[in-house]
C-alpha cells in the first residue's frame, strides 16, 4: 500500500517517507523506538522525535493503527483501511487482523440501551501466539 500526500498533514520529507516505507514492510505492531532503531540500522538519519511526530500524524490521518500493551508501551502498525480488530501476542506483538460482526452488533446494542449514538470502538484481543508458548 503506497501513501500519497495526506490532506492537512505534515510536509512530505525524506524522513517521513522512510518511516512510511518501513511501516509498509513491517508485519506487526512496532514501537517508535524499534522503528527508529530499524531506520538507523538501514543508515537513515532520522531523529526519534521525527519518528514520533510522523507516527502521530499518521494515526490522526487514519493511516496507522496504534495500541497499548498491558505494560503501557504504545505500538504502531499500518493496517487495512477497513474496520477490523487485532489479535495480538503480548510477548512478540505478532498481530492478526480479525473482523467481528458479533462485536459490532453488541456495540450498537449496548450503546443504544444507554442512549448513546454515533459510537465507535476499538478491540484488541491479547494472548500468546504458538511461537511464544514455552516448550
Amino acid at each position: 500500500m503506497t501513501v500519497g500526500p495526506l490532506p492537512g498533514a505534515a510536509r512530505n520529507t525524506r524522513q517521513r517517507a522512510e518511516v512510511i516505507e518501513l511501516l509498509n514492510r513491517c508485519d506487526g505492531f512496532r514501537s517508535a523506538q524499534r522503528l527508529h532503531a530499524d531506520l538507523r540500522e538501514q543508515g537513515v538519519t532520522v531523529g526519534l522525535t521525527t519518528v514520533y511526530r510522523t507516527l502521530q500524524s499518521l494515526v490522526e490521518a487514519g493511516e496507522v493503527d496504534t495500541m497499548r500493551l498491558p505494560s503501557g508501551e504504545q505500538l504502531f502498525r499500518r493496517c487495512s483501511r477497513t474496520h477490523h480488530h487485532h489479535l495480538v501476542c503480548r510477548h512478540c506483538a505478532r498481530t492478526v487482523e480479525v473482523t467481528g460482526p458479533t462485536v459490532e452488533a453488541w456495540t450498537r446494542r449496548v450503546a443504544g440501551r444507554h442512549g448513546f449514538t454515533d459510537v465507535n470502538h476499538t478491540l484488541e484481543i491479547m494472548g500468546t501466539c504458538a511461537a511464544c508458548l514455552p516448550r
